[in-house]
C-alpha cells in the first residue's frame, strides 16, 4: 500500500484540520475502501485542493487505489479549472461541498467534499503515472509534472530520513497540498505515522497561532515568504515550548532572516534545515545540515538520501574544482517521469531517466555544500557585462530585509520593491556592487510584487 498506511496503528489519529475534523490511519484506509466501490476503475481525478481532511483523504484514496490526482488549488479561476478540465479530461472532480461545476454529475459527499463526475472519455495513462502537480504550483497552468509511484515512495523514504522524522512528530502543514513541497511534507511524516495538523489560515490570523500552540505544533515548514511574514511577526519572540524543527525551500532566503530563525531554534534545542529542489524532482533534492544552518548560511547543502548533486560546464563536462560554476544536475529515484502539455501525454513512460538538469548555476565548496548562483536563464547582457538577475537580489537581500524582484532586457535592470524609502539606497548599493551604470538601473515601487499561492515570485506578471 502506498507509503506502508497499513503498518500504522488503525487508531492513531493521522490528521487534524482547523476546522475540527480529524481521521485515524485506519479511517484513511477505510475511506479509499469506500472511494473504491464509488470510483470503480482506475481513473483521472482532478482534486481542488485545500488543507483539509477531506481534501487529504481524497488524495490518499487516489494513491492507494491507483487513481490518479491531478491538483490545483482552491483559488483556481472558473475559465482555468475549465481549460484544465478540457485538456486532460478527468473523469471526476472532488471539490469542496458548495462548489459548482458546470454540466458534472454530484455524486457523493463527504468530510466537506464531493465527488462529481464530468461524463469525459478518459485518455490512456502510463502504469506508472501516479499524480499530476503543475509545474510551479500556479494554478490553471496547462503544463504539468508527472510523477510515478516510484518517486513518491523515495521521496517519502528520503525525507523522513535527513529529517529524522518520527510518529511522535506533530508537523504543521500550511504550504498548499497541490504544491509540491506541501504534498511531500504530507507524505513523509504519514510513512513515519506522524499526525498532520492542517490549515489554510493566514500566519496574520490568531486562529493560525492558536492552532499552531494548542495543537503542539513540533514543526514548521515555509517558503522564503513565510519566514518573512514570521519574521515581521517577530515571532522569534515568542515561545513554542514543542516546536523543535523548522525547514525552509521554495528559494533562497535573506541572509538575517535563516540566522534569526536559526538562532532562534537552536535556543529550544531545535533544528534549522534548509533545503532545495524543484517539483521535477519531487521537491526536496539537497539540504544543508542543522549544524551548517549558520556557519553556511546561503547554502543549500548536499544532495539528499540516495540522491547524487554535481556540477557541468557548457560542454556537458562535470565540474570537479570548488568555488567554479556550472549548471547543477541531480540524479536519484525521485526524479519525475517528465512533462504533459496534453491528454496524449499521459501515457508516456519515463522521459528522465532519473536525471534532472536544473537549469541552476551553482557552485560548491571545498566541504562538497553546494550555493545557487543564479539561473541559467534568469540572465541579462548589459553594456558587455552578463548580470545575473537572481544574484541582484541575493545582493539586495544580503544588505536590506525587504521584498524584491529582478527582471529586465539587455537595455535595463528593473528592480521592484515594496518600501519607498529604499529606493534611492538599494539603487546606490547596487551600483556600488556591481559593474553598472546609473542608467542601466531602474527602481520601481509596487503596492506588493506577485506571488504564486506558493509564495513564488510571478516574474512574469512584473
Amino acid at each position: 500500500m502506498f507509503i506502508e498506511l497499513e503498518k500504522r496503528e488503525k487508531e492513531k489519529i493521522a490528521a487534524i484540520d482547523t476546522a475540527g475534523r480529524e481521521v485515524t490511519y485506519g479511517g484513511i484506509i477505510e475511506f479509499a475502501e469506500k472511494w473504491k466501490e464509488k470510483i470503480g476503475e482506475r481513473c483521472m481525478i482532478l482534486i481542488i485542493a485545500s488543507n483539509s481532511i477531506g481534501s487529504l483523504t481524497g488524495y490518499l484514496s487516489c494513491m492507494i487505489n491507483k487513481d490518479v490526482p491531478l491538483m490545483v488549488g482552491s483559488g483556481i479561476k472558473k475559465d482555468a479549472l475549465a481549460h484544465l478540465v478540457d485538456t486532460y479530461h478527468p473523469k471526476y472532480l472532488w471539490m469542496p461541498e458548495g462548489m459548482e461545476y458546470e454540466g458534472a454529475e454530484k455524486i457523493w459527499s463527504e468530510q466537506g467534499y464531493c465527488l462529481v463526475g464530468t461524463r469525459l472519455e478518459q485518455y490512456p495513462m502510463f502504469e506508472e503515472l501516479s499524480l499530476l502537480l503543475t509545474t510551479s504550483g500556479s494554478t490553471g497552468s496547462p503544463k504539468l509534472v508527472r510523477h510515478s509511484y516510484g518517486n513518491l515512495e523515495a521521496q517519502a523514504r528520503n525525507i523522513s530520513a535527513f529529517f529524522e522524522l518520527t510518529e511522535a512528530d506533530r508537523p504543521l502543514v500550511s504550504l498548499p497540498m497541490q504544491y509540491t513541497m506541501g504534498i511531500s511534507s504530507i507524505n513523509s511524516h504519514l510513512y513515519v505515522g506522524a499526525t498532520l495538523l492542517l490549515t489554510d489560515e493566514s500566519m496574520l490570523s490568531p486562529i493560525f497561532w492558536k492552532f499552531v500552540s494548542e495543537q503542539k505544533a513540533s514543526s514548521i515548514t515555509g517558503v522564503p515568504y513565510s519566514f518573512e511574514m514570521m519574521y515581521r511577526l517577530r515571532i522569534y519572540n515568542k515561545k513554542f515550548p514543542d516546536l523543535n524543527l523548522l525547514t525552509q525551500g521554495g528559494g533562497k532566503l535573506s541572509r538575517d532572516i535563516q540566522v534569526k530563525f536559526a538562532e532562534y531554534i537552536q535556543q529550544n534545542g531545535g533544528r534549522y534545515i534548509a533545503t532545495y529542489g524543484q517539483t521535477e524532482g519531487s521537491a526536496r533534492m539537497a539540504y544543508l545540515p542543522a549544524e551548517y544552518a549558520i556557519s553556511k548560511c546561503g547554502s543549500i547543502g548536499k544532495a539528499i538520501p540516495n540522491g547524487k548533486l554535481y556540477l557541468v560546464d557548457d560542454d556537458g563536462n562535470m565540474i570537479e574544482n570548488a568555488d567554479t560554476k556550472g549548471e547543477m544536475v541531480y540524479e536519484g529515484p525521485n526524479v519525475t517521469l517528465g512533462y504533459a502539455e496534453c491528454g496524449e501525454d499521459l501515457i508516456k513512460g519515463d522521459e528522465n531517466h532519473g536525471k534532472l538538469y536544473t537549469g541552476d548555476i551553482a557552485y560548491k565548496d571545498e566541504d562538497g555544500m553546494f550555493y545557487i548562483a543564479g539561473r541559467k536563464k534568469r540572465f541579462l547582457k548589459l553594456f558587455g557585462h552578463r548580470v545575473s538577475l537572481d544574484e541582484c537580489e541575493q545582493l539586495i537581500k544580503s544588505e536590506y530585509a525587504i521584498e524584491c524582484a529582478c527582471t529586465g532586457d539587455d537595455k535595463k535592470l528593473r528592480i521592484y520593491l515594496t518600501d519607498e524609502k529604499y529606493q534611492k539606497l538599494v539603487k546606490d548599493y547596487v551600483l556600488d556592487h556591481t559593474e553598472l551604470y546609473a542608467d542601466a538601473i531602474e527602481v520601481n515601487i509596487l503596492e506588493n510584487i506577485p506571488k504564486s499561492e506558493a509564495g513564488k515570485i510571478l516574474y512574469s506578471q512584473l
